[in-house]
C-alpha cells in the first residue's frame, strides 16, 4: 500500500500551477485552460470505463490514476479544493443514495 494520498497530489498538482516551469505537463495542461483540461478529464473517463467494461484490471488502475490526476487538475484550474469535494462526500455519508438524489434541485 503506498502512502501517497490524493491531498498530496492535489499539493504536487498546485506548485507545478503556481511555479513557471514550462517543462511541466501540468503546467502546459493549464496553458491550455479550462475546456481543454475538461476535455483531458473526459477522455480519461472513457478510457476508464473501456477498461473497466473489458475487464482490464491493470488498464482499469492506470486509466483512473489518469482520470484522478486530471480531475485535480480541472479542480485546481476552477479554484476547487480536494477538501471541499471530500466534505460534500462525508456530508452524503449515512444517507440513503436514491434519497440524496431525490433532494437535489431539479433541472
Amino acid at each position: 500500500m503506498s502512502d501517497f494520498t490524493l491531498d498530496d497530489l492535489e499539493a504536487v498538482i498546485r506548485e507545478r500551477l503556481a511555479t513557471g516551469d514550462e517543462t511541466s505537463y501540468t503546467r502546459k495542461l493549464a496553458a491550455k485552460g479550462m475546456p481543454k483540461a475538461a476535455q483531458k478529464l473526459g477522455e480519461e473517463a472513457v478510457e476508464a470505463v473501456i477498461a473497466a467494461v473489458s475487464g482490464d484490471k491493470a488498464g482499469l488502475a492506470s486509466e483512473t490514476a489518469d482520470l484522478l490526476y486530471h480531475l485535480l487538475v480541472v479542480l485546481a484550474l476552477a479554484d476547487v479544493k480536494l477538501e471541499a469535494v471530500m466534505a460534500e462526500l462525508a456530508g452524503r455519508t449515512g444517507r440513503s443514495g436514491l434519497v440524496e438524489k431525490a433532494q437535489r434541485p431539479k433541472d
